[in-house]
């Protein structure tokens, strides 16, 4: 299929229609409205059900990197229904293993998506991802101090949870926000510099006070590689300059938002407590770390794992390491396909950042908090976290266009020679 034209003109009343902005628009607020998840099913499902019907009408293209993409991530979703078969009856099974099945259909969207007028529609996906982590920050910290006797709602067990059930899901999810307007300022694309630290140091706040390990980390890593990419990817030297100022702009943020909130004895005692490398209930033969080693001599004997969702029937608890969790819930083949994703997508992802192409800048901010959740992966279950799917097809559709961009500067470049001859 082909990219439809979308603007229509009524030369009787001179209004023009203009359907690529509709589509924008609805996308938009699908992003945005991944920042609510304390509701099942969320408002990002709804809004799903609108914005992905009016893209699909306007038109898209299909490229051969989309369908290595989606022979992949269907292929593993068909093994977990494979997996389900002796446990259909189960409720709790099923729904996961529909559940699955929907993410993938929002991955390749995103993949699709992103593939066509890359550029515009990749920054508005981070424009509404930094509006929801604002909106999703901002309640996090009205909960954490009890404003307006909103702790309950919007905090968890002492620790920021916002929007979010969970706070180790609200502190990832925060982390493109602070990549995006990070990079603002790196290049500034920001039009209000003080309204931007000012975004920058709620949203960083909000993902300290999460007081989630994996998410600090996963902050300083991603933030890390965005800058290191940029800085090495540039050529002029006053660029290179205002990305070291930027980068030391953006640590110094940070650094006095945690001071300002370890001044607070209570905050102080609660990150002391959450800063040691291990947990109480990471210990032990029964705790995480143990209940993943006994799972894998079981793994061995079962070439269709557990089944989905099937891990917490044995343990009592979740595998908290998705690549345990897809040999668990999905079997051998569906392990080993994981792996396969995630090794090929970091490979594409590493080369979106540093081999030039139009989509570099924007392959920056999003591989990087990808590549961070695969490295989370290892201590926290993300297989149905919304934003990891998201960011997993837009990396996808930045290849599709790469290559398409690639393609095209190829034949320009016979077409020259050609000529020249």
């Amino acid at each position: 299929m082909t990219d439809a034209s979308a603007t229509r003109t009524n030369p009787a009343s001179g209004l023009v229609f203009d359907y690529q902005k509709l589509v924008n628009a609805a996308v938009w607020i699908f992003v945005l409205s991944g920042a609510i998840s304390l509701v099942e099913p969320s408002p990002y499902d709804f809004a799903s059900m609108i914005a992905i019907p009016l893209w699909f009408l306007g038109g898209f293209t299909l490229h051969r990197s989309f369908l290595l993409f989606a022979f992949l991530i269907i292929s593993y979703t068909i093994l977990g229904f494979l997996a389900l078969i002796p446990y259909w009856s189960v409720a709790d099974s099923a729904m996961y293993q529909y559940q699955s099945a929907y993410l993938t259909f929002t991955a390749l969207f995103f993949a699709l998506f992103a593939a066509d007028r890359t550029v515009e529609r990749a920054e508005m996906i981070l424009s509404g991802f930094t509006a929801g982590t604002l909106i999703a920050a901002i309640c996090g910290l009205l909960g954490y101090f009890d404003v307006a006797g909103l702790g309950e709602t919007f905090s968890k067990w002492g620790r920021v949870s916002g929007t979010f059930k969970d706070p180790n899901v609200l502190g990832s999810y925060l982390i493109l926000g602070v990549l995006y307007l990070s990079q603002n300022l790196m290049f500034a694309r920001a039009r209000h510099v003080a309204m931007t630290v000012i975004m920058l140091a709620i949203i960083v706040a909000a993902d300290f006070l999460s007081f989630s390990r994996g998410s600090w980390g996963a902050t300083i890593v991603s933030m890390a590689l965005m800058a290191s990419s940029a800085f090495a990817t540039t050529k002029n030297a006053a660029l290179k300059r205002r990305i070291s100022a930027s980068a030391l702009v953006a640590i110094t943020i940070g650094v006095l938002v945690v001071l300002v909130l370890l001044s607070m004895e209570s905050t102080r005692a609660f990150f002391l407590q959450r800063a040691s490398v291990t947990q109480e209930y990471d210990e032990g033969s029964t705790g995480r770390f143990g209940n993943q080693l006994r799972s894998l001599p079981m793994l061995v004997e079962r070439f269709w794992g557990f089944g989905p969702l099937r891990f917490r029937t044995i343990f009592d608890l979740e595998p908290h390491n998705s690549y345990i969790g897809a040999f668990a819930n999905t079997g051998w083949l569906g392990g080993f396909l994981f792996i396969l994703i995630v090794s090929i997508t970091v490979f594409i992802g590493f080369r979106l950042m540093f081999r030039p192409s139009p989509f570099q800048r924007q392959a920056q901010v999003f591989f990087p908090v990808l590549l961070a959740f695969f490295f989370q992966a290892f201590q926290i279950d993300i297989d149905h976290w919304r934003h990891v799917l998201m960011l997993l097809g837009v990396v996808w559709g930045l290849e599709a266009a790469r290559q398409k961009w690639e393609a095209r500067q190829y034949c320009e470049a016979g077409a020259l020679r050609l000529a020249g001859d």
